[in-house]
C-alpha cells in the first residue's frame, strides 16, 4: 500500500474512492453525511487504522463501543489533518467473543480508550501491554463491567476485591531507587488523583497516573434516558467546561434531529463559549502563577477569574452557563445591548491579562521555573493524540473551530496562535494569547448579531447517530449520541481534551526535576473530573 499525500483526500468522495482502490473488497465504505464509514474484519482492523494515521494522516478521535443485541459494534473514529470529514473504522463480531487486536502500539493515542473499553466491557485487546485496574481500581469487584446491558446500576456492588492485582509495575529495579506517592487526596479545589513518582535522585524517571477514584458512570446513567436529562449530564459532568461539553451534546442531537438553529443563537453561542475559554484559560494562568509561589500574580489572575464568572452571570444568570443550553438554540435570549456591554467589560479585563503577561515577562525567577521545562515536541504532541493549548504550544494548530466550524466560527473565525518550544513557558503564552483572542472575537460577534428567534419551536429527536465536536477551553471534546426511535439515548459516549493530554503530561513531566512536577502539572491547566466522568 502506497502512502499518499494530502491532496488525494479533498473531501469524502475523493477520500472513499481511495479507500475503495487501496483495500478493495476487504474494506466496505458507506457515507452518511460527512462521515466515510469503513466496515472491516478483525484480522483487517489494526492494518487499516495504521493506514489511516500513517499514509493518510489522520487523527485518531475516540473508540466507541456498543453491545447491539447479539453483536459488538466497535468504532474507531479519525478525522483528517484538515478536518472536514469523519473516517469511522467499524468493526461487528459476536458478543460471546471478546478478543480484539489492539492499535495502541502504532497508535498510542488510542491506549487508554483500550484500556477503558477493557474495564467496562470486559474486552480483551491483544497485544496490549497493561489492560486491567485503569477505571475499576480502588477495591472495585473483579466481576464487574458496569457498561454492559445486563448491568444493573440500581444494586448494590456487595463483593469488593481486597487487593489490586493491576497495581503498576516498578519501573525502577536498582540500587537506591525508590518511589514517591502523590495523592489520591489533595487540598483546595483539586479532585483526587494518584501519581507515582521513582526515581534514582533528584529527577523524576517515571511517572505512573491513577485517576477514577470518583468514577461516575455518566455514560451508562445516560443508557435510556430522554434528551433532556442526558443534557443536564453533559453541563455537569465538568463544571468548568459546562457550556462547551453541552453545547457539543446539543450539536449531536441537532445533527440527528437534521434541524440548524437560528442565526441569532449561533453568534450567541458563540459569544458564551469565548466567554468560557477566557474564564478557563484564567483559571489555569491562576494556577501557574500559584504553582510558582508568585503570591501577587497569584492573586491578580484570581480576580480576573472572578471578573469573568461575575461578568457570566450578568449575561447569563449563572457563573457556569448552566442552563442556557438547549437543543435547536438556547433557552434565554441575551439583549444585544448587554452582549456588546459584555464586549467592553471583556475587553478590559483582556488588557489587564495583558499587563500580567507583560509582568511576568519581567520575572527572571518566574521565567527560569518554566523556559525549558516540561518540554514536548511536535512530534511527541502527534503521536499522542494532543489536543488544545498544551498541543498548539507544540506547534500542533488543530482547533475544532478550524477544523469543524461550528456556531458561528465559519463566518468569525478564530486567529489560532502556536508555539514552536513546547515547554511550561510556551504553554503559558498560548493560554495568555488565546484569552485576548476570545475577547477579540467577542467583541467581533457582540457588533453584529442577527435579529430573530434563540431557538427553534420544536427539535423532534430521532433514530440517529451523530458526534457534536467542539473546541472546549482546553482542547477538542467529542460527545457521541445515538438515539432510539423514540428520541431516548441508546449510547452515550464523550471524549473530553484531558483525557487526551493526561499521557503529554506524563511524557512531559519525567526526567525533570521533583520541584518542577507541579508546576510542569499546572501549565497543563488539565481537569480530573473530564476524566472521572
Amino acid at each position: 500500500m502506497d502512502e499518499t499525500s494530502n491532496t488525494a483526500l479533498n473531501g469524502p468522495t475523493a477520500f472513499a474512492e481511495l479507500c475503495r482502490e487501496t483495500w478493495q473488497e476487504s474494506v466496505r465504505v458507506e457515507r452518511e453525511g460527512i462521515t466515510e464509514r469503513l466496515h472491516c474484519a478483525r484480522d483487517r482492523l489494526a492494518a487499516l487504522c495504521e493506514w489511516l494515521v500513517t499514509a493518510c494522516e489522520h487523527v485518531f478521535v475516540t473508540l466507541i463501543v456498543e453491545e447491539e443485541g447479539a453483536e459488538w459494534r466497535l468504532t474507531y473514529v479519525f478525522h483528517p489533518p484538515t478536518g472536514g470529514i469523519f473516517a469511522e473504522v467499524v468493526l461487528r463480531f459476536p458478543v460471546s467473543e471478546k478478543h480484539v487486536p489492539s492499535i495502541a502500539s502504532t497508535i498510542p493515542a488510542a491506549d487508554g480508550h483500550e484500556r477503558e473499553a477493557a474495564d467496562l466491557f470486559g474486552l480483551i485487546f491483544d497485544g496490549h501491554p497493561r489492560l486491567g485496574a485503569f477505571i475499576l481500581h480502588d477495591g472495585w469487584p473483579a466481576h464487574a463491567l458496569p457498561m454492559r446491558r445486563g448491568f444493573d446500576i440500581a444494586r448494590p456492588l456487595s463483593r469488593r476485591r481486597t487487593g489490586d492485582p493491576a497495581e503498576p509495575s516498578r519501573g525502577l529495579d536498582a540500587p537506591g531507587a525508590f518511589a514517591m506517592p502523590i495523592g489520591p487526596v489533595f487540598s483546595d479545589l483539586a479532585e483526587a488523583a494518584h501519581f507515582r513518582i521513582e526515581t534514582l535522585g533528584e529527577d523524576a524517571s517515571r511517572i505512573a497516573l491513577r485517576f477514577f477514584y470518583k468514577y461516575r458512570a455518566v455514560e451508562k446513567l445516560a443508557e435510556g434516558q430522554p434528551v433532556s436529562r442526558v443534557q443536564l449530564l453533559a453541563e455537569r459532568f465538568s463544571g468548568a467546561a459546562a457550556f462547551a461539553h453541552g453545547l457539543a451534546f446539543c450539536q449531536a442531537i441537532e445533527e440527528i434531529a437534521h434541524v440548524t438553529i437560528p442565526p441569532r443563537a449561533s453568534v450567541l453561542r458563540a459569544i458564551l463559549a469565548e466567554l468560557e475559554r477566557m474564564r478557563s484559560h484564567a483559571a489555569t494562568i491562576t494556577g501557574i502563577c500559584n504553582s510558582t509561589a508568585l503570591a501577587v500574580a497569584t492573586s491578580q489572575a484570581a480576580m480576573i477569574e472572578e471578573d469573568l464568572l461575575r461578568l457570566s452571570a450578568v449575561l447569563s444568570g449563572h457563573r457556569y452557563f448552566f442552563g442556557m443550553l438547549k437543543p435547536g438554540g438556547l433557552a434565554l435570549d441575551i439583549p444585544d445591548p448587554a452582549c456588546r456591554e459584555a464586549a467592553t467589560r471583556a475587553d478590559a479585563i483582556a488588557r489587564r491579562l495583558s499587563r500580567l503577561s507583560r509582568l511576568l515577562r519581567q520575572s527572571s525567577s518566574f521565567l527560569d521555573r518554566l523556559e525549558e521545562v516540561g518540554a514536548t515536541s511536535d512530534a511527541a504532541a502527534l503521536l499522542l493524540g494532543l489536543v488544545g493549548p498544551v498541543a498548539r504550544a507544540s506547534a500542533v494548530a488543530r482547533d475544532i473551530r478550524i477544523l469543524f466550524p461550528y456556531a458561528a466560527y465559519a463566518e468569525t473565525p478564530p486567529e489560532v496562535p502556536t508555539e514552536p518550544q513546547g515547554d511550561g513557558y510556551a504553554r503559558l503564552r498560548v493560554f495568555f494569547r488565546e484569552a485576548e483572542e476570545s475577547a477579540r472575537l467577542i467583541a467581533r460577534l457582540a457588533a453584529d448579531i442577527p435579529p430573530g428567534p434563540v431557538f427553534l419551536p420544536e427539535v423532534s429527536p430521532r433514530a440517529g447517530t451523530a458526534v457534536g465536536a467542539v473546541e472546549a477551553p482546553l482542547g477538542a471534546a467529542f460527545h457521541f449520541v445515538r438515539l432510539d426511535a423514540g428520541g431516548r439515548v441508546l449510547r452515550y459516549r464523550i471524549t473530553t481534551p484531558s483525557f487526551a493530554n493526561w499521557p503529554g503530561f506524563q511524557f512531559a513531566a519525567e526526567e525533570f526535576a521533583f520541584q518542577d512536577f507541579p508546576i510542569i502539572l499546572a501549565t497543563f491547566g488539565l481537569s480530573n473530573a473530564e476524566c472521572d466522568r
